[in-house]
């Protein structure tokens, strides 16, 4: 362990510590620890922000996300692929948060579905460019595995959009 004022000693609980120790805290005691979660770092506020008041209704969550990602698709610079590249990796990667937050694999299969139909309508011309011709052909790589996961009932609607994406469905 080294005695500096940039590196702690300290090792963090695992997840089944911390829980173990949360659930001996008092409900006041609890929300404050919360609240100065929420404070230290801007993701935590985020997702309390999402588990307080929209994990509730998660299809309005869902077109929220679905309405800043079209936002975002319409004030993209497409002077240039650089920027093309550049926009596309910033709205995959707050998809990508958005997604962390819900936990949920139907969310996941439907943002990224979503960002992969926004994409090829968009008319970025996808097959010109190798970078984002497989960032395009990732999010459907994922998104199949996502699906292959899912009940076979939950499946169907989502392999037939797939499909409409140019994507076949191995199930793997």
């Amino acid at each position: 362990c080294l005695k500096s004022a940039y590196f702690s000693c300290m090792k963090a609980a695992t997840i089944h510590e911390l829980k173990l120790e949360l659930s001996n805290l008092p409900a006041e005691q609890l929300a404050e620890l919360c609240i100065r979660l929420a404070k230290f770092k801007k993701e935590n506020k985020e997702l309390l922000t999402y588990l307080l008041f929209e994990a509730f209704d998660e299809q309005a969550y869902i077109e929220n996300i679905k309405t800043e990602v079209e936002a975002q698709f319409q004030e993209m610079n497409t002077s240039n692929l650089y920027f093309v590249k550049k926009s596309l990796r910033k709205i995959l990667r707050s998809i990508t948060k958005y997604i962390r937050y819900t936990g949920s694999p139907e969310t996941e299969v439907k943002l990224l579905l979503f960002f992969c139909s926004t994409l090829k309508n968009s008319g970025i011309p996808i097959e010109k460019n190798p970078v984002i011709k497989n960032m395009y052909l990732a999010q459907l790589k994922k998104t199949a595995k996502t699906i292959a996961g899912m009940h076979e009932d939950l499946q169907y609607e989502y392999v037939r959009e797939m499909e409409k994406l140019g994507h076949s469905f191995s199930g793997k």
